[in-house]
């Protein structure tokens, strides 16, 4: 649980104005001193997360955020990261020492605008107790709180069960990757290549996701390299229910997997996992109205050094423009630099997304969606550029109806 990627943790972020009392709360939460307090105003100014267990929701990542009331230059960029934050927000914590103003008004009304869970949090009661108004208020309005006075400890448990109240169902109930589209104790195939962008001495995240999915899940699992899976699927008695492979490696494993045998990929699986698998596939029908000069940008959630044959930077470009057939500009951003403006593009590509955690896919899912900018993964793209996509949506019935529907 320690080792949990802070993809895989649900994010709580604590957003409030300046000395309202955030980094006490973050302090209290995780019982460690882990971001700085004082009666300085902005003493918070990136940032802070700390990675804990909270059961039965299990791993989660709390952030701490710079006050939304900050002033001046620095300040302003300040609330800019404060923002990003709201992006990969599961669960907010909104923090008020007694006042309920704009500041507190306009974020909570911006978290229920785009249906995330909000945790009010009225603290420093022991210095200065709630007023009949801020009561009448917030009761006014719908809004349920909680109560601390951090010195004492007080309200810490009843935040910890507004949190797990809270907890959206996939952290209580996890999604399958592939267990809940193959039944238990088949055999599920995965092909990983040991290229250059393989880790020395591991493989990459998805594929241990995955495998861990499998035992978890009562299946079999075979691993194999792409050199080896036609020897391996000749081996077995009894054919696979499903064959994974990376996506670089499409061409080849179809044509090695029998047809009567379903294949897709890890990218594609985690379009599913971490995203809207639907709004992807919706997303590809873009690819066939390029033309020559579109700018197409592809968005990596991680920040690995780039290789001579990058998948996002080299690889994908190259298999678009022989599709198309036309002269497309590539423009690539890592980790959390998701572009504010993106109404120059004429698609978005988002990676598989497994350094990152769902609701920061969606957000960005949702803002495309809003600027008309439609938005596909790195797996979608690639089948359907080497002509495979049907093929690898099969396990997927509602996709499959949306890429026919759509292409056809």
């Amino acid at each position: 649980m320690l080792k949990t990627t802070k993809g895989m943790r649900i994010h709580i972020g604590i957003f409030g104005r300046r000395n309202v009392g955030k980094s006490s709360l973050l302090n209290a939460l995780v019982r460690q001193d882990v971001s700085i307090v004082s009666e300085i105003k902005g003493t918070t100014t990136d940032p802070v997360e700390k990675t804990m267990e909270l059961q039965p929701i299990g791993p989660v990542l709390f952030i701490d955020t710079a006050g939304i009331d900050d002033e001046g230059v620095l300040g302003r960029k300040r609330i800019q990261k404060t923002e990003k934050i709201i992006e990969r927000t599961d669960i907010a914590i909104v923090i008020t020492d007694g006042i309920w103003g704009e500041f507190e008004e306009a974020i909570y009304l911006k978290f229920k605008a785009i249906n995330i869970p909000v945790i009010v949090v009225v603290s420093k009661t022991d210095l200065t107790p709630m007023t009949e108004l801020l009561t009448n208020d917030l009761k006014t309005k719908g809004i349920s709180f909680v109560q601390t006075a951090l010195p004492a400890g007080s309200g810490i448990a009843q935040v910890r069960e507004q949190i797990i109240a809270n907890a959206p169902d996939e952290f209580i109930a996890p999604k399958g990757i592939v267990s809940d589209i193959v039944p238990s104790g088949e055999l599920v195939v995965l092909v990983v290549p040991i290229d250059s962008e393989a880790p020395a001495g591991r493989i990459i995240l998805p594929q241990v996701q995955t495998i861990r999915d499998v035992l978890d899940n009562d299946l079999f699992c075979m691993v194999v390299t792409e050199v080896k899976l036609k020897s391996a699927l000749e081996r077995l008695n009894v054919p696979p229910k499903l064959v994974v492979t990376d996506s670089q490696a499409f061409s080849e494993v179809g044509e090695i997997t029998p047809m009567d045998v379903p294949l897709t990929s890890f990218s594609i699986l985690f379009a599913r996992l971490k995203g809207d698998l639907i709004e992807f596939t919706r997303g590809l029908k873009a690819i066939d109205r390029l033309q020559s000069g579109d700018k197409i940008l592809v968005t990596e959630s991680c920040t690995h050094h780039p290789t001579c044959d990058d998948i996002g930077r080299v690889k994908i470009p190259k298999w678009l423009r022989k599709y198309t057939g036309v002269d497309l500009q590539f423009e690539t951003v890592q980790g959390r630099d998701f572009p504010e403006d993106i109404s120059g593009y004429s698609l978005v590509i988002q990676c598989g997304g497994c350094m990152t955690n769902r609701r920061e896919i969606l957000s960005r899912i949702m803002r495309c969606k809003s600027a008309n900018i439609p938005i596909t993964n790195y797996g979608l793209t690639i089948s359907y550029s080497l002509g495979i996509c049907e093929r690898a949506l099969e396990p997927f019935p509602e996709a499959l109806k949306i890429l026919q529907k759509e292409t056809f």
